[in-house]
């Protein structure tokens, strides 16, 4: 392969790592977030024995994912720095919920050793269903 088929190739790749990425702000915590329709009253705890997995899709937005496959999308009060980088977060409690007064924490990964980084807390779970295009 030529060096000038090469730079074909390769331009379309450089051109998307560039493309505007839209972020999470005040205005809007769930920019970047898939697109959701609320199905229910937002609820202060969940079964943690029922979470399949969290997602998290932003600095301010975690969905769980729970087995049977209701999500509960979750509004950070604020920003938690490095979760939308880590995409992992971590908890300890001692009651069989997680619940919106509840602290979590980025999963940090330092040359394979996993550590705990920003706390953040949590805010209300409110049930959603993904919205197909």
């Amino acid at each position: 392969m030529s060096a000038r088929s090469l730079a074909i190739f390769t331009l379309p790749l450089i051109a998307i790592a560039c493309a505007p990425v839209e972020r999470a702000t005040d205005a809007n915590p769930t920019a970047g977030a898939p697109a959701v329709k609320v199905v229910g009253e937002g609820q202060q705890c969940i079964p943690r024995d029922r979470i399949r997995q969290s997602v998290v899709r932003n600095d301010r937005v975690i969905d769980f994912e729970m087995i049977g496959g209701k999500v509960y999308r979750s509004t950070l009060p604020q920003s938690c720095p490095g979760l939308s980088f880590e995409r992992a977060i971590t908890y300890e409690t001692s009651i069989s919920q997680l619940c919106t007064s509840q602290i979590v924490y980025t999963l940090q990964n330092y040359a394979g050793v996993l550590q705990r980084g920003a706390g953040c807390t949590l805010g209300e779970f409110v049930p959603v269903e993904y919205v197909k295009d």
